[in-house]
């Protein structure tokens, strides 16, 4: 029996090997659990359009939507681990868990992280209705009808929700959550006055800002954005701990060989450090942004305990 179960071992051994010489040798799907046109999706489009280039086989797209992008993670989390079926995710993967008591899947354990893909920040914006020029401006009209005021957001526990709390608690404000069902509809109401402001992804509120249908009034990252380089950052207008990473990275399933995880990596660095991706993704205030498997794990644990923490602060819960 035991002689039987070392050979059982040593064949698995050399099937995971032989898999991973000749990986990848068919499609993969990319699930991109947000509606198209979101800002993951157009980073996992542009990096699926760019590594297909380079290993000569299919890189396929999908988006599978609902529940804050659990429905989606949850289909790679159960996948086969074998580099064929992986999950686009944004920073709100380490927010989900303390949100949803039940998800089918653990974050921490159902995953590897193969790279950070891109960074972009949330531009803090409001109507020209509204005549604020600063987040100080909205922070001053907000003390002033404590209660009142109201921030969009993209959904609960979104990257746009997460960001507005960090910057409710820096500025000490009582202002009302309205969560939408996606950035469209958030930034709609938003510039149309019905909301106070909306934390949108500088992909969707670049547009916006640039033809005067929207105020910029504060980057929410750590730094200013490269294409609305005037625009200053909620930090430096004084309002401490309000800055807010917004990132997209990729993931595969828990168990996947660790050959194939490093032949991934190496191919989304060689993608994303593409002079066509760079200035693509550049041009919608995107930023490339690869890092080793490790290191992208440990940003992971890092934001898990992070968020649970604002969560439980906040109060935020699933209605």
């Amino acid at each position: 029996m035991l002689l039987r179960s070392m050979l059982i071992a040593a064949a698995a051994l050399v099937a995971t090997g032989a898999h991973a010489q000749t990986y990848p040798d068919k499609a993969i799907h990319i699930i991109v659990p947000f509606t198209a046109g979101s800002a993951t999706d157009v980073v996992a489009r542009t990096l699926a359009q760019q590594m297909s280039k380079n290993i000569g086989h299919p890189v396929v797209v999908e988006n599978k939507t609902g529940a804050g992008g659990t429905i989606g993670a949850a289909q790679v989390a159960k996948s086969a681990p074998d580099g064929y079926t992986l999950l686009a995710n944004s920073s709100a993967h380490t927010v989900n868990p303390s949100i949803y008591p039940k998800l089918s899947y653990d974050t921490a354990k159902d995953f590897i992280a193969v790279s950070l893909l891109a960074q972009q920040p949330n531009i803090m914006v409001a109507s020209p209705s509204r005549g604020w020029t600063t987040a100080a401006d909205y922070v001053k009209a907000a003390r002033a009808n404590p209660g009142k005021l109201t921030y969009a957001s993209a959904g609960v526990g979104s990257g746009t929700h997460m960001n507005a709390e960090k910057f409710k608690f820096s500025a000490g404000i009582d202002t009302v959550h309205v969560p939408y069902r996606g950035t469209p509809e958030a930034l709609s109401d938003t510039m149309n006055g019905r909301t106070d402001i909306f934390f949108a992804p500088v992909i969707a509120a670049l547009p916006m800002v640039r033809d005067g249908r929207a105020v910029a009034l504060a980057s929410g990252s750590e730094k200013r954005s490269s294409v609305l380089p005037d625009v200053p950052t909620t930090e430096e207008q004084g309002f401490k701990g309000s800055a807010y990473d917004f990132w997209s990275g990729l993931f595969a399933p828990a168990g996947t060989p660790p050959a194939v995880i490093a032949r991934l990596n190496a191919e989304v660095r060689k993608a994303l450090e593409a002079p066509e991706v760079k200035e693509r993704l550049g041009a919608l205030g995107t930023d490339v942004a690869p890092t080793t498997s490790a290191d992208f794990d440990k940003k992971v644990a890092r934001e898990l305990a992070e968020n649970a923490e604002l969560i439980k602060k906040a109060g935020i819960k699933i209605q």
